[in-house]
């Protein structure tokens, strides 16, 4: 359905584009905790090693926090299973639901739009952070520690908040899964195989394994919150077809954006990303890895489509979203057949409300970028009703 262009077409580089300069990151203050705060000893000294310990001067302390915190997450989950270890194991996901869409094109806000579902809950920042030790105080935190969190995330204006919801994938990370994320820890290494980005290459056995992670972070999740869970990672988007094979009752959203926005917003996304989350000072633009990224995760995503029933899955656009939230959230729940919306609309009118003027980034784009987006990318384009320019 949203089929890119040949896989050929992935060699080619924009050669005529001009090299955009490299954007900087919200204010993201030192003290705030990385995504490598919530490993455990193993995890952490493993990333290390596999990395050659290559660690830029400037980032020194940045990783001995991490090791320090990574010995009190070790802690934190022994205790964890020693408390929670028999209801974690017996805790039942009932009727997920996933929100998938690539990075940049809305499943923040769909997701915090969802949100105001109370029959649901929605993963939040210090479950998908720390989730080695959320059982144990991970309430205190997220009710007292508020003012570790910068107001916007480093990419966007979007707020952030321990209570907030966030990726799930950043808990599988956390908990010692392989993630497309690892790559932000080391940018300058060469590239981790791409193989979790959509699960297809990788074998039964260790497909079983990841599956089996991210299952116990969903279980630990219900554990603490007792609600069926409304998930949000840009990464599921190309696992549709595993995700719908291991929970049967499953539903999926997928959100789609204008590709020139979701392109040059990528490219800032990774650029910003590493400025905090990275170990090294990045030296990568991300064009092409941006193109690459893009190609395989809907490669994967229409293969899996197929297999997904067909009241199961809804397709939505960012830009409809913004329009109406209030209009395009009932139709999303008509759509895959989610009772009740009259019940929260009244919470999707009020986030509207205080999201109302919310400031996008604006990005600029030469010709020749534009021309490669449309060239690679002209099935997402054609099966989510973008106009193409004209030749």
């Amino acid at each position: 359905m949203n089929a890119s262009s040949p896989a050929t077409d992935s060699q080619s580089k924009p050669a005529e584009a001009s090299k955009p300069k490299k954007p900087k990151a919200n204010n993201y203050p030192w003290y705030t905790p990385r995504v490598w705060h919530g490993m455990r000893v193993g995890t952490w000294t493993s990333l290390l090693a596999k990395n050659g310990f290559k660690v830029h001067p400037l980032k020194l302390g940045l990783a001995t926090t991490v090791s320090c915190f990574a010995i009190n997450n070790s802690i934190c989950h022994q205790l964890q299973n020693l408390f929670f270890g028999k209801k974690i194991a017996e805790a039942k996901i009932e009727n997920p639901i996933f929100i998938l869409g690539h990075w940049r094109s809305g499943t923040t806000l769909l997701h915090e739009l969802m949100a105001a579902d109370d029959r649901y809950a929605t993963p939040n920042t210090i479950q998908c952070f720390a989730p080695n030790m959320f059982l144990i105080y991970g309430r205190l935190i997220e009710n007292y520690f508020n003012f570790f969190m910068p107001k916007s995330r480093p990419m966007d204006n979007m707020g952030m908040g321990w209570s907030k919801p966030q990726e799930d994938e950043f808990g599988v990370l956390s908990l010692g899964e392989m993630s497309p994320y690892v790559r932000m820890a080391f940018p300058n290494n060469a590239k981790p195989d791409p193989d979790f980005l959509d699960l297809a290459a990788v074998p039964l056995e260790r497909k079983e394994e990841w599956l089996d992670t991210l299952d116990l972070f969903m279980r630990m999740v219900t554990v603490q919150e007792q609600k069926p869970l409304i998930l949000k990672s840009p990464t599921h988007t190309g696992r549709i077809g595993e995700l719908a094979e291991r929970y049967p009752d499953a539903k999926f959203i997928h959100i789609a954006r204008d590709p020139y926005d979701v392109y040059a917003s990528t490219v800032r996304l990774w650029n910003t990303m590493d400025e905090v989350q990275a170990f090294q000072v990045s030296k990568d633009d991300y064009r092409e890895y941006v193109f690459d990224c893009f190609e395989r995760m809907y490669a994967a995503y229409d293969r899996g489509l197929a297999s997904v029933p067909k009241d199961k899955v809804c397709q939505t656009r960012y830009e409809d979203l913004i329009a109406d939230p209030v209009g395009e959230v009932r139709r999303i729940y008509e759509a895959i057949d989610l009772d009740g919306y009259d019940r929260i609309e009244q919470g999707v009118r009020d986030y509207a409300e205080r999201t109302k003027d919310y400031r996008r980034n604006s990005h600029t784009m030469d010709a020749a970028t534009r021309q490669e987006i449309q060239r690679r990318w002209r099935g997402y384009f054609v099966s989510n009703g973008y106009p193409l320019d004209e030749a």
